[in-house]
């Protein structure tokens, strides 16, 4: 099975509106209510892919009450710990006249130290029976910030492949305890590094101690930098429609292209047609089957240099 962890899960609600106009009301066309969280969003990709996947991290609250309920017939397994504040929501609001979203991102609930040894726990079972693990998103309150990296060097003790998606400190401390793979997006990666060409900013952060990067560009693709050589997926056309989500189901991509067995070209292939085929989909957490096997054929990939 594949493992993913979101800290700071959310109950995701998406909002349509037909124009998004500030300081007016809007009247809301459609309404989608989603477990959310980047790690909750990957598994249910993987899980479409046909993947067994387990989910863990903390939920808590009335809200992480309806986000488990919402989770409960959706073909994951739920492993959430328990938490006595209230999982976060976080709201996507949708202009359907320009396809742009505008997103809101509450606070996720303090979590106490005897709830971070009761995860630690559970984690320390689900990580041995796991062939791959994601830790995806951000950290909610009353968690260290070098957290994530105690998680890569307990998977990595493990002998499990680790793949980090995250930004921030959290992403800087993360990446020196020396995950297999990271995913940030351009501005993520520009921010790790302080430059904004991206080979060269994925090149610095394999540095910093990163096994491969796998950069997000949105509708310019990704980019690959690897042991194995330096790939870049390119997109034959943008894609219109909503992109949250997209980099998730990018991630869903490379760990299921990681735990087939896939070649790194294949696995790009396969993470750039599901995050494109991601932006028409209705909410974070799925992709347009029809876009994404169209899509598969049309990517191009191109290996830019050696193996770095």
């Amino acid at each position: 099975m594949i493992l993913t962890v979101t800290l700071n899960t959310a109950l995701d609600l998406t909002y349509q509106v037909g124009a998004l106009v500030p300081h007016t009301s809007h009247r809301v066309t459609d309404v989608a209510e989603r477990p959310g969280g980047k790690g909750l969003n990957v598994a249910r990709v993987l899980a479409a892919l046909g993947h067994e996947t387990v989910v863990t991290g903390f939920a808590g609250g009335a809200t992480g009450d309806v986000l488990r309920r919402l989770l409960a017939p959706l073909p994951v397994r739920d492993a959430l710990v328990p938490v006595g504040g209230p999982t976060r929501r976080t709201v996507a609001v949708v202009d359907a006249s320009t396809g742009d979203t505008t997103q809101l991102n509450e606070p996720g609930p303090v979590v106490t130290p005897a709830e971070w040894a009761a995860f630690l726990t559970a984690y320390d079972t689900l990580v041995h029976q796991a062939r791959a693990v994601a830790l995806c998103g951000s950290l909610p309150p009353g968690i260290r910030v070098g957290t994530y990296a105690e998680l890569i060097r307990r998977a990595r003790a493990a002998g499990v492949p680790v793949l980090l998606d995250t930004s921030g400190e959290a992403l800087r401390r993360g990446i020196a305890a020396r995950p297999d793979l990271v995913k940030p997006n351009a501005d993520e990666l520009a921010h790790l590094t302080g430059s904004r060409e991206p080979l060269r900013a994925a090149l610095d952060a394999r540095r910093r101690g990163a096994r491969a990067v796998a950069a997000s560009l949105g509708p310019e693709g990704l980019l690959a930098v690897t042991p194995d050589g330096t790939w870049r997926a390119a997109l034959p056309a943008p894609v219109r429609g909503n992109p949250t989500g997209a980099g998730d189901s990018a991630v869903a991509g490379l760990l299921s292209g990681l735990v087939e067995g896939l070649d790194w070209p294949e696995r790009l292939r396969r993470a750039a047609a599901l995050s494109a085929a991601t932006v028409p989909a209705p909410t974070a957490g799925e992709f347009d089957d029809r876009t994404y096997r169209e899509l598969l054929d049309r990517i191009t990939v191109t290996e830019l240099a050696p193996a770095a």
